[in-house]
């Protein structure tokens, strides 16, 4: 690399060093910057219980997954027998991606700009859905909000659910920290 060239830095990144860290040093009052919460990944997972029916619905779920992450998926599999589903141990039923670094701060960018905001009748995410650890859990119910997604091509909709992982230690740390990055998440 050139000194004329610049290392890419997420925009969200950058945000995340210029306003949270300062605002959440102020607040919780750390004596060493390492203290403050950061983002470790993003793992977004896609259940597709039609799988144990049509295993063409996984491949598709996949596709999807592939084009809304930019990264190969992992196929979960079940871990036990359900007869009532007719499902056994080991079968092929959803699929996930686990994001760090540069790729989880563009995907959360994406989510906050631009897919959050072409749901239907959306009024925020909810703010009951932190674990107690600082960790922050949400649904997206269809894939085509996300601009990556061609609508004539979808042939089922699907939804995925979202788990952001943080160091933080408390929901209000992770809480202050999510909304000042614009995670849209509503008033209690």
């Amino acid at each position: 690399m050139s000194a004329t060239e610049t290392k890419y830095v997420p925009r969200l990144y950058k945000k995340y060093k210029e306003e949270v860290v300062p605002k959440l040093i102020q607040k919780f009052q750390y004596k060493n910057p390492m203290q403050v919460p950061r983002l470790v990944k993003i793992v977004v997972n896609m259940g597709v219980g039609e799988a144990v029916q049509d295993i063409k619905q996984l491949e598709r779920a996949v596709e999807d997954l592939r084009a809304i992450t930019g990264q190969q998926p992992m196929i979960t599999r079940a871990r036990k027998s359900k007869a009532g589903f007719k499902l056994r141990k080991g079968m092929p039923i959803g699929c996930k991606v686990t994001l760090r670094n540069h790729t989880m701060w563009d995907f959360l960018d994406k989510v906050i700009s631009v897919a959050l905001p072409r749901v239907k009748d959306f009024k925020g995410l909810n703010p009951r859905s932190f674990d107690g650890r600082g960790n922050y859990a949400f649904g997206i119910a269809e894939q085509i909000v996300f601009p990556e997604i061609d609508y004539d091509k979808v042939d089922r909709i699907r939804g995925m659910d979202i788990i952001i992982n943080t160091t933080a230690v408390s929901d209000q740390e992770s809480l202050l920290a999510t909304l000042t990055l614009g995670l849209p998440i509503r008033a209690m």
